[in-house]
């Protein structure tokens, strides 16, 4: 079997549609190119090489480049012409550029090394920037140099990898041969700093706290669990980045925030993947108005700074940033979905009639607020287009928020939404001490009736806010998900480099 090189497009997905006996024979004529090379006085696997440009910088300066010589590195990705003349496309961190090489120019030998090199091959080139008579900027190479040897075909050029599942577990093939999953990346690792420079602009302080947890605290969801065998205590993957940064609160840092990644032991899905990256800040002396500005301001922020506009599509809705969002209370919202009206409603009984009459199954032991809830999520979430804001959640769901004075069966919590799901999730937050015992005794009880996700007691953190917690508000975001929108990727394993996968085995 002789392996394609010289023809467009290049070789077929060696893995996917080659037999293992073809695909080892297509390796192995490689590892004997590759030893050729070294016999010749060629390093296969090159060392440091400097670079003057990239290839979109050649591409869109071209008036200003033309004639000059430049030096740029990438991948061999297609190949065309035998003989005297050689036409490749060469792959960097930015695009393609089109790179022509004479024998004539670079030497017979050299050539002849050329000649051999495989798609995929990585290597630099130096040459002169120029315009082919069809019109395409290339570099008319006057010398190259192998930097690295391919030794395994790459997928089929025109197709990529059609395997989703092969595409999430080998990213880097995925990144290689489908340019607009590298454009997601890139664009994700922008918005994280666009979102950094936004919240430094606001003189918020970005701070570390602890991944291994004594107290899975901060969120209703199952950790992980480990062992640290030299202090023999259990510890968990920590859940959220609340209580530890609301500790920093009590101890004078005023604006705080921290870009992690949390951990949750849970399903997986489009929406869901085990590992995490949250957003979380909290601001001293402010409340949950301070945290709605503050968070459509960020989000406005990204999208122009990154993407250059505040109209954004995903799927088939076309969603706009703008700022104000809208503000809606989620009882009114539920009454307009069903005409259940929860200020009316006041027993648990009554509450679990209503739900089940519209249609919406709850639990036997659901307290009025944990039905206005369940009726939110299956009638209301999902029509949330547009981003807004929803506010007055029920007590019973958020333990850590402040309750209302005028209502104190809800808190002053707000959950804002866009494309049918939740987006952030932000609190007046609670700083009394007393208050917050009540509550969080009340999930120990729920914790010992079998609910796995109750918050437990946290002794530190109320002797924290013993010591006094200045009134404040916070805020939480799931970067993933709002990269998923800024983006247009249907699974939030688009906007993972790499997403948790069930193992199989491997050919």
């Amino acid at each position: 079997m002789t392996e394609r090189t010289h023809n467009m497009p290049p070789q077929p997905d060696a893995e996917s549609e080659n037999s293992p006996e073809e695909l080892h024979e297509l390796m192995q004529i490689r590892l004997e190119k590759m030893q050729q090379l070294r016999d010749g006085g060629i390093d296969p696997f090159g060392g440091r090489f400097e670079m003057t440009h990239k290839s979109r910088e050649i591409t869109e300066q071209f008036d200003r480049l033309e004639g000059s010589t430049v030096t740029l590195a990438g991948r061999m990705m297609a190949r065309r012409g035998h003989g005297k003349a050689t036409f490749a496309n060469l792959q960097d961190m930015e695009g393609q550029i089109q790179i022509y090489v004479r024998r004539d120019r670079v030497g017979d030998e050299p050539y002849g090394v050329f000649d051999k090199l495989d798609i995929g091959d990585i290597l630099g080139v130096t040459g002169e920037v120029f315009k082919t008579k069809k019109g395409e900027v290339s570099v008319k190479v006057d010398r190259f140099t192998v930097l690295s040897k391919s030794l395994r075909p790459l997928p089929e050029k025109f197709h990529g990898l059609k395997d989703v599942d092969l595409r999430y577990r080998q990213r880097y093939l995925d990144l290689i041969v489908n340019p607009q999953v590298r454009d997601t990346f890139i664009t994700r690792s922008r918005i994280i700093k666009a979102i950094r420079d936004f919240l430094d602009s606001q003189d918020f302080l970005e701070v570390e706290t602890p991944i291994l947890h004594t107290i899975a605290g901060g969120a209703a969801a199952r950790p992980f669990i480990t062992h640290h065998n030299a202090l023999d205590m259990t510890l968990y993957m920590r859940i959220a980045l609340e209580l530890h940064l609301k500790r920093l609160l009590v101890g004078g840092l005023d604006r705080v925030y921290e870009i992690g990644r949390v951990f949750r032991n849970e399903g997986i899905s489009t929406r869901h993947n085990p590992e995490f990256t949250l957003l979380e800040l909290y601001q001293a002396y402010g409340d949950l108005d301070s945290m709605m500005e503050i968070t459509e301001s960020m989000v406005a922020h990204a999208c122009e700074s990154v993407l250059g506009t505040l109209e954004v599509t995903y799927g088939d809705d076309r969603l706009s940033f703008a700022t104000p969002w809208p503000r809606y209370r989620m009882i009114d919202l539920v009454k307009e979905a069903t005409g259940i009206d929860f200020d009316a409603i006041g027993s648990d009984e009554e509450a679990r009639g209503a739900a089940a009459a519209a249609g919406v199954p709850v639990n036997p032991g659901m307290t009025r607020g944990l039905v206005l809830n369940e009726v939110f999520e299956e009638k209301v979430e999902p029509t949330l287009v547009q981003p807004c804001f929803v506010y007055d959640y029920p007590l019973e769901i958020s333990p850590l928020a402040r309750k209302n004075p005028d209502n104190p069966d809800m808190v002053y919590r707000f959950e804002a939404f866009a494309a049918g799901r939740e987006l952030a999730n932000a609190f007046t937050e609670l700083n009394d001490p007393v208050d917050q015992r009540e509550r969080l005794q009340k999930q120990v009880e729920a914790k010992a009736a079998g609910d796995e996700e109750a918050h437990p007691m946290d002794e530190d953190f109320i002797r924290a806010l013993e010591y006094g917690m200045p009134p404040a508000g916070g805020m939480g975001i799931g970067i993933d998900r709002l990269i998923m929108l800024l983006t247009n990727s249907p699974s939030i394993r688009d906007v993972l480099l790499y997403p948790t996968m069930k193992e199989r085995d491997e050919l």
